[in-house]
C-alpha cells in the first residue's frame, strides 16, 4: 500500500510542477497559480503577503467563513499566517478539515505565504510537499511581478515627486500623464504622508536592506487597501514615506475635517490587528488642495503634520494639519534655529534636556493649564500644596513673575510648544 501512496504523491507533484511551469512560462498571475494549486491538491488556496494580507485566492466562501470561525481570518481580512507555518507542529483544525501554510522565498528574500485549506480531512505531509514545490514556482511569479512593479512604482514616484517640486509641467500635461497612470487627480484632494515609526532600543534596525523590506511591505499594504477604496487614488513609495492623494467629495457635509472619514478608515485598515510583524506608523494629512497648483504646499503640510504629530502625540498617531493649533503656526516658521533660540531665551535653563528641566516643564505646563491655580495644580500632580508653592517660587526665580504677568505666561506657553516642534 505504501508504494502506491508514494507513486500517487509523485504523480501529483509532477502534475502540479508541469501545470505551474506552464503558467509561469505563459505569464500567468497569482490567481492562476492559486487556482492550479487548488485544482491539483483539491483544497482551498490563499496566497498572502508575509504578514497575511491576501494577494490571490482560490477559496470557496464556505472555507473562508470556516477560517474566520477559528480566528485564522481577522475582521480586517488578515490571514493569521504565523499560526500555520512549517512542519514542526500539527496542522490547524478548521471545522472538519485542516489548514497549513508554507513560506514563499527566493534566496534570502521572504516574499509571501501559501496557505492550503481542506474542508474535510487532514492536510498531510504529502500535501505539504506539494505546497512547498508550489511555493518555489510561486516565487518565480512573484519575483517577475515585483520586478515589473518596482520599475512602475519608481516611475510613478518620480513623477509625483516632480509634481510636488513644481517641475512636472503645466496642469494639462500633469493631468494627462496622471490619467495615463490610472490616477484620479481632478478636483480637491488632501495629501496623506505615512512613515514607519522608528523602532526603539534593541528593536532598532541597523540593516538598511531589512528596513527597505519593511518599507516595501508598508507601501504594498497601502496600495492594497486603497485599491479597495478607489483604484485611481495615487499611492507612491518615496523611499522613506508613503504618499497618498485622497480625493474629496465636493458635496459632502460633515462635522469631520475634509477627508477625515476616508483617512481614518484606510489608516485603520493598513494598521490592521498589528499582527504578522506589522510595524507601527504615523500619518499626517494636509489641508485641502483645490487643484494641482496647491499640491506642493499640501505635501509640505502633510510632512510637517507627521513630524509634529509624532513629537507631540508619540508614534502611531494620525495628525491633521488643521488640528495642530498653535503648533501649526510654529510649524510654518522655516527657521528652526530661530525657534529654538526663542525657546532658550524665554525658558533659560528649563529649555535644557535634563531630568530636572523636564520635571519643572511638566509642572509649568500644569500651572498654565490651570491658570496658575496652585491648589488645583497640586491636586493634578499629586503634590502637597506647599510643595507646589515651592515650585512656583522656583519657577518665578528662573523665569520671572509668571503668576502676575500674563504676557510672560503667553511667551512661556509658546516656548513650551516650540520645544514640542523644534525639539
Amino acid at each position: 500500500m505504501e508504494p502506491d501512496v508514494s507513486t500517487g504523491a509523485l504523480a501529483r507533484i509532477d502534475t502540479l510542477h508541469r501545470g505551474l511551469t506552464r503558467l509561469v512560462l505563459e505569464g500567468g498571475d497569482l490567481d492562476a497559480v492559486a487556482g492550479e494549486v487548488a485544482r491539483v491538491l483539491e483544497v482551498g488556496v490563499l496566497i498572502t503577503s508575509t504578514d497575511g494580507r491576501e494577494r490571490a485566492a482560490a477559496l470557496p466562501a464556505a472555507l473562508r467563513a470556516s477560517l474566520a470561525e477559528v480566528d485564522l481570518l481577522t475582521t480586517s481580512g488578515r490571514v493569521r499566517v504565523e499560526r500555520l507555518e512549517g512542519r514542526a507542529g500539527p496542522a490547524t483544525r478548521v471545522g472538519a478539515g485542516e489548514a497549513r501554510g508554507v513560506r514563499v522565498v527566493a534566496g534570502e528574500h521572504d516574499l509571501a505565504r501559501l496557505v492550503a485549506v481542506r474542508a474535510q480531512g487532514p492536510v498531510g505531509d504529502d500535501d505539504l510537499a506539494l505546497l512547498e514545490r508550489a511555493a518555489d514556482l510561486t516565487a518565480l511569479v512573484l519575483t517577475r511581478q515585483d520586478a515589473v512593479a518596482e520599475v512602475e512604482h519608481k516611475y510613478a514616484g518620480d513623477f509625483l515627486r516632480d509634481v510636488f517640486l513644481g517641475r512636472a509641467g503645466d496642469d494639462g500635461f500633469v493631468a494627462d500623464h496622471a490619467a495615463s497612470l490610472g490616477w484620479r487627480l481632478e478636483g480637491p484632494t488632501v495629501v496623506l504622508v505615512a512613515e514607519i515609526d522608528p523602532a526603539p532600543g534593541p528593536d532598532a534596525v541597523a540593516d538598511r536592506v531589512e528596513w527597505r523590506r519593511w518599507q516595501e511591505r508598508f507601501a504594498a499594504a497601502w496600495r492594497q487597501v486603497l485599491r479597495g477604496v478607489d483604484a485611481r487614488i495615487p499611492v507612491v513609495d518615496l523611499s522613506h514615506e508613503v504618499v497618498v492623494l485622497v480625493p474629496l467629495d465636493a458635496g459632502a457635509t460633515s462635522d469631520l475635517l475634509p477627508g477625515e472619514d476616508v483617512v481614518r478608515r484606510v489608516v485603520a485598515a493598513v494598521a490592521g490587528d498589528k499582527g504578522g510583524g506589522r510595524r507601527p506608523f504615523s500619518a499626517g494629512v494636509s489641508r485641502p488642495a483645490p487643484g494641482l497648483a496647491e499640491l506642493p504646499a499640501a505635501y509640505a503640510q502633510a510632512r510637517r503634520a507627521v513630524d509634529v504629530g509624532r513629537r507631540v502625540r508619540g508614534g502611531g498617531s494620525t495628525t491633521f494639519f488643521d488640528q495642530l493649533g498653535l503648533h501649526r503656526l510654529i510649524a510654518m516658521v522655516p527657521d528652526t534655529a530661530e525657534l529654538r533660540a526663542f525657546a532658550d531665551d524665554v525658558l533659560g535653563p528649563l529649555a535644557r534636556d535634563t531630568t530636572e528641566a523636564l520635571d519643572l516643564r511638566e509642572t509649568l505646563q500644569v500651572l498654565l493649564d490651570t491658570n496658575f491655580n496652585v491648589a488645583e495644580a497640586a491636586r493634578t500632580q499629586f503634590f502637597h500644596y506647599n510643595t507646589m508653592r515651592y515650585r512656583v517660587t522656583k519657577l518665578e526665580r528662573l523665569l520671572g513673575p509668571l503668576s502676575s504677568d500674563p504676557h510672560l505666561r503667553l511667551d512661556v506657553a509658546v516656548a513650551l510648544r516650540v520645544l514640542d516642534v523644534a525639539g
